[in-house]
């Protein structure tokens, strides 16, 4: 890859990947779904001499957004989400943070559109919208770094439940092989819960083709 590192932490009681994807150039560094423990984000992005530029959401379920605010309090970092998820981010029940432990709402900052692009951190990001999780999942693509941060939409050899408030799995079907699925084979996917893959991989084995 270029000029890209990607870290990451296993964090909250659903065991979500939280990536740390830093500019070995200028160590700025974009955080995707901080699911937890702010201050311990804050503490290894510290200890790494990481500049946090902003947080990317893939969707707005509670596992995913847990230490927004404590990120938030120490620093004025921007929020990047999909439009359609705001409703899902400024409602407990919707994102089931009010079922599971403590209703918890977020405001996203920056709310993107299907295939808007935008700079952060050093890199050019395009947002593709994928509905099915929920209405307002998405993915965020670095076509420069051949990388693809899929949240819980595409996993390594499954997909994202559907059952949940605002999923669909006809939607989630179609988002898979019309958005990501198309993408060049050699992208590595780095998925919101479990294992890493690559395009070439999921189009071979994912069982939502079959």
């Amino acid at each position: 890859m270029g000029k890209i590192e990607i870290s990451y932490r296993i964090l909250g009681d659903i065991e979500t990947n939280v990536y740390f994807v830093i500019n070995t150039e200028t160590r700025e560094t974009i955080i995707v779904d901080p699911a937890d423990n702010g201050e311990y984000l804050l503490d290894q992005a510290e200890m790494r001499d990481y500049y946090i530029s902003g947080i990317l959401l893939t969707h707005g379920h509670f596992d995913h957004i847990y230490a927004i605010n404590d990120l938030k309090r120490h620093r004025d970092i921007p929020v990047y989400a999909c439009a359609a998820e705001e409703r899902l981010l400024g409602d407990p029940e919707l994102n089931r943070s009010a079922a599971w432990a403590e209703p918890y709402t977020v405001k996203a900052d920056v709310l993107l559109n299907d295939g808007d692009e935008f700079d952060l951190a050093g890199f050019h990001i395009k947002m593709i919208h994928t509905p099915g999780h929920t209405e307002g999942s998405c993915c965020y693509y670095i076509e420069d770094e051949q990388v693809l941060f899929s949240g819980d939409t595409l996993f390594a050899g499954s997909y994202g439940r559907t059952d949940l408030a605002t999923g669909s799995q006809t939607a989630i079907a179609k988002s898979i092989k019309e958005k990501l699925l198309v993408l060049p084979p050699d992208v590595q996917v780095y998925p919101g819960h479990g294992d890493f893959t690559t395009i070439d991989q999921e189009r071979r084995f994912n069982p939502i083709l079959f």
